[in-house]
């Protein structure tokens, strides 16, 4: 019995020290308006709480109200009231906070929450009745998307009435600044009935020691269940730093089935059960954490800070409505002997990369000798983060240069990886085209008669498919969203469409043909279209004139825009809207901000200003932008204005810290106004240029390839070079000033002074042979002189022994001459194209309809070029 009210008394401690309480969140409308509270003006868009969705759908934005926590490890909370007063579903949580500064978010369900302050200390609970956890988010996790027909249940006669949030700040050193912190979840919540009733069953040890030094150490938990049936669909695992690996099973009559393992290291979002388990009446339910206690000197236990550890297993599950509960735990292990029998693959740390292991939890640490270990990486994996660097070049036998193609506005890859462009056949923008109020003056032209959407091999350039005939007047923006539509954006018609894959008949039309205005049913000259592949929410760029960004549900209802014209580069303002990015990982929209020359970022579905990124490098104009997941970030600028000298070139970026990690530029030719750029997975970039009408591909390289040469029995070591790569570096970055070209310049010396050492080595090896050869001759005319023809015939016959052994080793070891002759030839040829590069440019400067002037916006002096 004292056992039991121990274990009871832990369990809450953790439980108010980790404010794991959870439930379901409701109010009434009435009451929501009463409890509006003031938000800080760093939180944009946050004082529009309750978004329409349509008729029975909303959207509830919970965020912080502008906080500054003021010490590590702060837990705070703040609570929502349900906006209704009558039954609804939560079916989508999208989270919006960022690791640098948020360990980690809890969202809680009750009916009374523990204070009435805009925010509290979670010390002082989380709700005053019973709790139910919601949803769960650190790490950067994605957001969370129930099944179809699955919803969590709130308000009406069960459901919670008010929301909890809880957010955990970790090291607060990213609040130096004082800067206010809104983060915090958007819930989509429908009154359409949900057959199936969402729930969360979490597992958690509450007694685990980890001793100081211990290589392994388990920690497992396993209860019966006692209940209905139950449908488990997602899953999300959580430790501290010491967490190697945490797995859950259900077991049945001995059997164990796997319901998620994962590392807690990764970003720690609900993973999809591969393969969906239901769990039964007398179902067992278990799940094990695996910790290492190396680097630690004293013992660590379950607890809340960042010295503590934790070992958690969510289950996301749905019940029939009629059975459903809405929150269970397990904290124990109902049966220890069983995990004598756990499949071997839960003992098996999962790898993670260095970069990965590089971020810290957020968590505030004290600095300690005896934790360094922990944070150093072996010299493997340091290796493994230089083998991650690469180089963007031209893929030079890319045939796509030799395209027919008119002003090429847009570019996408479909689902298939091909890549697809828009491009404005034998129609042009320039200064005829619109007048002073910003109307299309060639109407009388008609629509483009060419097929101005074309899918292309990416590997080939070979045309698979093209549409987009009798559509349309001046293509601008192209993307495609998950289910393999195109939205393109029209600025002579000022219109956005949704195109099915045959484009013969538009699916959604957004604006009204040939009409500009700044309306919610109208645009001015819109340039690039984005979907949120989560939400389905619609964002637009509207552009040239407006300045703005809207967004639309996926229907294409009106439900909010931010922005306004501005050239003094003030957050949240434009100087033309020009490309889009979407960010899903992050849940955000980055817009290139072309003639402020940067890109911003906002959260989705709220607007918030997050940041910008901005470089000297950029110049004064930044086209495009795309995302890869992964992190990394592309961009195109454009020309130098007169007297001014950064290049026009495309960017790739770190989208964590904004810090550019390679610019390329093309071999063959010159970028003249490149307007768009898309890039896959594997790094492979295109560029459409609108005024050289053409698309350009570029590849990722490694610098240097290592390789072990295995010939006459002696492994050598090969260096491989790239010619391009020494001619693009030279070309792009004459004078390396910048950290970033520094690094490079020291890259360039590396390589020479490889070269430089390699030759040193030969010469030193030959000096003795010429020696020797030097003795020999000696010998051989002191014989001749002394022992006259007999003597020669013997120096001759020894002679040519030593020779013939010397000849053998040099063929079978290094070949001096075609050493030297391939890097004769590697830097003469590298040189001569250096220095007939301005021969290849076929820029016409006089060619007035080849170039895409800016009509439609007064231009700051001297007048940019355009779009």
């Amino acid at each position: 019995m004292a056992g039991l009210v121990n274990n009871l008394l832990i369990l809450f401690l953790v439980f108010q020290n980790n404010c794991l309480g959870f439930r379901s969140p409701l109010s009434v409308f009435k009451r929501y308006k009463d409890t509006t509270r003031s938000l800080s003006s760093e939180c944009l868009g946050s004082d529009r709480p309750v978004i329409s969705l349509g008729l029975s759908d909303f959207a509830l934005d919970i965020r912080m109200p502008g906080v500054t926590p003021k010490q590590s490890d702060t837990y705070l909370c703040m609570s929502v009231p349900l906006p209704v007063d009558d039954e609804a579903y939560v079916v989508d949580f999208k989270p919006h906070a960022s690791m640098d500064t948020v360990h980690h978010m809890l969202l809680f369900g009750c009916n009374e929450p523990s204070s009435t302050e805009n925010y509290w200390d979670c010390d002082e609970g989380t709700c005053k009745d019973k709790s139910n956890i919601l949803y769960a988010w650190a790490r950067n996790a994605p957001p969370t998307r129930l099944p179809k027909g699955v919803g969590f249940r709130v308000g009406g006669e069960t459901g919670g009435k008010f929301f909890v949030l809880q957010v955990h700040y970790g090291d607060i050193s990213a609040f130096r600044d004082k800067h206010k912190d809104c983060s915090g979840v958007t819930l989509h919540l429908t009154h359409q009935k949900q057959p199936l009733i969402a729930g969360m069953y979490l597992m958690m040890s509450v007694n685990t020691v980890i001793p100081p030094g211990e290589k392994v150490v388990d920690a497992d938990i396993a209860c019966h269940y006692k209940r209905f049936p139950m449908h488990l669909f997602a899953y999300r695992v959580h430790t501290h730093r010491l967490g190697k690996v945490v797995s859950g099973y259900r077991v049945r009559n001995g059997q164990w089935t796997l319901i998620g393992r994962q590392s807690p290291q990764l970003p720690q979002a609900f993973y999809p059960v591969e393969h969906p388990v239901d769990v039964s009446y007398d179902d067992i339910l278990a799940a094990r954490c695996v910790f290492s206690g190396e680097g630690r000197t004293t013992e660590t236990h379950i607890g809340g800070t960042a010295n503590d550890e934790m070992c958690n297993f969510y289950i996301m599950y749905y019940m029939e409505a009629k059975h459903a509960v809405s929150y269970m735990t397990c904290t124990q292990n109902a049966n220890p002997e069983m995990f004598r029998n756990i499949p071997q693959e839960a003992n098996i740390p999962i790898p993670v990369k260095p970069d990965m292991l590089k971020m810290t939890h957020g968590h505030h640490e004290e600095t300690k000798d005896t934790d360094k270990s922990s944070l150093q990486l072996s010299k493997g994996e340091e290796g493994e983060i230089l083998d991650q660097d690469f180089h963007i070049e031209e893929a030079v036998e890319w045939p796509g240069l030799d395209l027919k193609l008119g002003q090429v506005s847009g570019l996408a890859l479909d689902l298939e990886n091909n890549l697809v462009v828009f491009h404005r056949g034998d129609h042009v923008w320039d200064e005829n085209s619109f007048d002073s109020k910003f109307v299309y003056q060639q109407r009388g032209l008609g629509p483009i008669e060419q097929n101005t959407i074309l899918v292309l091999n990416p590997s080939t350039a070979k045309l698979l498919h093209s549409t987009g005939k009798s559509l349309f007047y001046l293509p601008h923006g192209l993307s495609i969203d998950k289910n393999g539509n195109y939205w393109v954006t029209d600025v002579a018609l000022h219109q956005v469409f949704k195109l099915g894959a045959d484009a013969k008949e538009p699916l959604l039309t957004l604006g009204v043909a040939l009409q500009p205005g700044s309306d919610k049913n109208h645009f001015c000259q819109p340039t690039d279209v984005a979907v949120d592949p989560i939400s389905g929410s619609v964002y637009v760029s509207d552009g040239y004139c407006n300045s703005r960004i809207i967004q639309f549900s996926p229907n294409g209802l009106y439900i909010m825009q931010w922005g306004e014209e501005t050239s003094s580069g003030r957050p949240g303002q434009f100087h033309i809207p020009h490309s889009l990015a979407l960010i899903p990982d992050f849940s955000q929209l980055c817009v290139a901000d072309r003639e402020n020359g940067r890109i911003q970022c906002f959260r989705l579905g709220t607007g918030e200003f997050i940041r910008e990124i901005k470089h000297k490098s950029f110049g004064r104009e930044l086209f495009a932008v795309s995302y890869v997941p992964g992190g990394l970030l592309f961009a195109v600028n454009g020309m130098p204005y007169p007297g001014e000298a950064e290049p026009v070139q495309g960017f790739v970026m770190n989208f964590s810290t904004g810090e550019i990690i390679d610019t390329f530029i093309p071999l063959r030719k010159s970028f003249e106004m490149p307007h768009d750029v898309v890039a896959s997975e594997d790094k492979t970039v295109f560029v459409g240029d609108v005024h050289a009408r053409t698309v350009w591909k570029f590849a990722s390289t490694e610098k240097m390839e290592h390789r072990s040469v295995k010939k006459a029995g002696i492994e050598v070591q090969e260096i491989k070079e790239s010619e391009t790569v020494v001619e693009a570096r030279l070309k792009n970055n004459p004078e390396p000033t910048d950290p970033l070209k520094k690094q490079e310049k020291q890259h360039l010396v590396r390589q020479a002074s490889t070269g430089v050492s390699f030759v040193l080595i030969t010469t030193l090896l030959i000096i003795p042979v010429v020696v020797l050869l030097a003795i020999l001759v000696f010998i051989r005319w002191r014989k001749t002189t002394v022992y006259g023809a007999d003597g020669e015939h013997k120096l001759d016959s020894n002679s040519s022994r030593v020779l013939g052994r010397l000849r053998g080793k040099g063929g079978g070891g290094l070949n001096l001459g075609n050493f030297f002759a391939s890097h004769k030839g590697y830097s003469r040829k590298g040189f001569d194209r250096l220095s007939t590069e301005g021969s290849d440019q076929e820029k016409d400067e006089d060619d007035g309809t080849d170039s895409e002037e800016e009509y439609s916006a007064p231009p700051p002096p001297p007048a940019p070029s355009s779009s």
